[in-house]
């Protein structure tokens, strides 16, 4: 299963993908709001190794790698944790190597990757959680259509930290009701 959008292929993670994984996922600047930093490539490998091959299983993570159309090179991932056992709720999170921040490329992702829950996996709600330092992912989700639904005080221990978590949903009629092209 590939999506697409004008400047992005969306497509499951392979273990072939692991060396350009490695190099923006292992940039602590990159990633200083996630609560996965990978040492080695063998980090990497098990991590790819241990996301469920299988679209829309409850309670897995499915990883997307997204790859820029022209240099054909991974510049990110998005990963969906499918909830519950009604299965019609998930969960996403994104990251985005330094280099491509600020072009659009993590907003035109999460979009295709969101019309693609609501309209072909029949998904009711979508949830991200976020920690509030991380401006950029705010405002991407709040610009998208995102509602921030709760803000919980240190309740998440990353990197050795304790830091704050927002939760930003929407539903699909929201979703419908934007009617925004990604």
């Amino acid at each position: 299963m590939i999506l697409e959008t004008k400047r992005l292929t969306i497509r499951p993670i392979q273990i072939g993908d692991k060396n350009e994984v490695f190099e923006y996922r292992s940039d602590k600047a990159t990633n200083q709001y996630q609560g996965w930093i990978p040492e080695t490539l063998s980090d990497v490998e098990t991590f790819i190794e241990d996301v469920s091959e299988q679209m829309n299983e409850p309670e897995t993570w499915f990883q997307f790698v997204v790859i820029e159309k022209e240099t054909q090179k991974i510049i990110g991932d998005l990963g969906v944790h499918f909830l519950g056992s009604e299965n019609r709720q998930a969960e996403i999170g994104f990251t985005l190597s330094k280099n491509f921040q600020h072009k659009g490329y993590a907003t035109e992702a999460v979009k295709r990757v969101i019309d693609y829950l609501f309209k072909a996996l029949g998904k009711h709600r979508i949830i991200t959680s976020i920690d509030p330092a991380n401006k950029n992912a705010v405002r991407l989700v709040e610009r998208i259509g995102f509602r921030k639904e709760a803000h919980f005080v240190e309740s998440l221990l990353i990197n050795g930290q304790w830091v704050d978590d927002l939760i930003y949903a929407m539903i699909e009629k929201d979703w419908e009701n934007l009617n925004r092209p990604f």
